[in-house]
């Protein structure tokens, strides 16, 4: 059984691709929760943020988002003091201010998914990749989700970032051809 390159350098990467990576969300926790991930990402590899992922639910509420936006100082300070996080101050207050902002988008569209999907028209891009090295970091798409978030106030959301998140939440399908995944997911 063909798989994606990246997904064989580690056993949780492989069990991520194998079942999440490319799926399409819909659950607003969840997107909420790929959304910090991704962001939490930059500059590390996934394997890191995929061995972490458990504590981050613990330690951020199961990325409920009401409960993250009402953080305080004294939580931010347990949160750089957790070994089982990326202690990092900057990305840890971003979650936060993306807590807040996204609240704002679940008010004014009435759900993150409905805001979220719509830089895709509502349905996943199917990609048909040959090679792993042709699979963009970023698009048109990404490049406008990015903007438009930042604009709303989040932060850590570069399109890098946010492509990666459409990669995750299954906005795009990047699994190569190759790849069983690929035509499981639509393409």
């Amino acid at each position: 059984m063909h798989k994606c390159p990246w997904s064989l350098k580690t056993p949780e990467e492989e069990l991520y691709h194998d079942q999440e990576w490319g799926v399409p969300i819909h659950d607003d926790r969840l997107l909420f929760e790929f959304l910090t991930l991704e962001g939490a990402q930059a500059g590390l590899s996934w394997s890191t943020v995929l061995k972490k992922r458990q504590t981050y639910r613990l330690a951020f509420d199961n990325f409920d988002v009401h409960k993250i936006a009402a953080y305080d100082e004294h939580k931010v300070q347990a949160l750089l003091a957790n070994p089982g996080i990326i202690r990092n101050r900057l990305k840890i207050r971003s979650t936060i201010t993306n807590a807040q902002a996204f609240i704002k988008i679940q008010q004014q569209f009435g759900s993150f998914d409905r805001y979220i999907w719509q830089f895709v028209d509502g349905n996943p891009k199917q990609n048909h990749w040959h090679e792993f090295k042709h699979v963009p970091t970023h698009t048109k798409e990404s490049d406008a989700m990015s903007k438009d978030l930042k604009q709303r106030g989040f932060k850590f959301v570069g399109s890098t970032i946010c492509y990666a998140h459409m990669q995750a939440t299954g906005m795009v399908n990047d699994h190569l051809v190759s790849c069983f995944r690929h035509s499981q997911l639509g393409g």
